[in-house]
């Protein structure tokens, strides 16, 4: 970097819009290269705008921290937009009263699936029982994968960077995998794909079909209810916390 860039750089990468800026761009990028390859779930918005974030940090030499707490609004909405997805749920509630007890069965044995494969595949790799701590809670939502991931003595930072690739390969091949199995409801698509990819599923279920998206919506919710209440209980009477 030349000596007059990096004197212009430092303070523009410093400044409260910074993070938004470069995020929102990113993202807009994504969206508009998607739509050019006509919705090719390979071009996801999310994918692309991490790719372009990291690569914009590594040229400039612009450290994480900065970037987060220029970005720190986006984090925050984070809490309003998974609320947000009430609305989708409440247009679904008969359908979901009337098949309340088989999404309770099939939320419960996703988020046992889950975690257990996930934990176990990383066991039989050689992972360390700190990764394999923080790899447990990968398949729910950010803000309460990295809260079980510290109760559970793991690493959060590491926990948040699985859970974006958890969803953004969820996002990418839920659906072609349900359409490959012949699938046909949506409903059961929306959970499988809640469950298995969290939010960033649930954004591009919401893109297919309003139905599915409300059901990926709920198995999102209940998976990360189940896994924040259940996981650290395992661990404890397991004794895998002091593992």
């Amino acid at each position: 970097m030349s000596p007059m860039f990096h004197d212009v750089w430092i303070p523009l990468s410093r400044s409260p819009a910074f993070g938004i800026a470069l995020t929102l761009i990113g993202y807009q990028l994504g969206c508009r290269l998607q739509r050019c390859l006509r919705g090719n779930p390979l071009c996801n918005p999310v994918l692309i705008a991490i790719g372009s974030i990291i690569a914009v940090l590594l040229l400039t030499g612009t450290d994480y921290r900065t970037y987060f707490e220029t970005a720190s609004w986006i984090h925050f909405l984070l809490g309003p937009a998974t609320v947000a997805l009430a609305i989708p749920l409440y247009k679904n509630i008969g359908e979901i009263r009337r098949a309340a007890l088989a999404i309770g069965a099939a939320v419960g044995a996703g988020a046992f699936a889950a975690s257990g494969s996930a934990m176990a595949i990383a066991w039989s790799l050689g992972a360390s029982p700190t990764v394999i701590r923080s790899i447990a809670a990968k398949s729910v939502t950010t803000p309460i994968a990295m809260g079980v991931s510290a109760q559970i003595g793991g690493i959060p930072e590491l926990t948040a960077v699985l859970v974006v690739v958890t969803g953004v390969f969820g996002s990418l091949c839920a659906p072609e995998i349900a359409a490959v199995l012949g699938v046909r409801c949506w409903r059961a698509r929306g959970l499988a794909a809640g469950v298995a990819g969290h939010g960033i599923a649930t954004a591009r279920m919401l893109c297919l079909n309003e139905t599915a998206g409300a059901f990926s919506g709920l198995a999102m919710g209940l998976c990360g209810l189940l896994t924040a209440v259940c996981l650290p209980v395992i661990f404890h009477f397991l004794h895998l916390d002091a593992w």
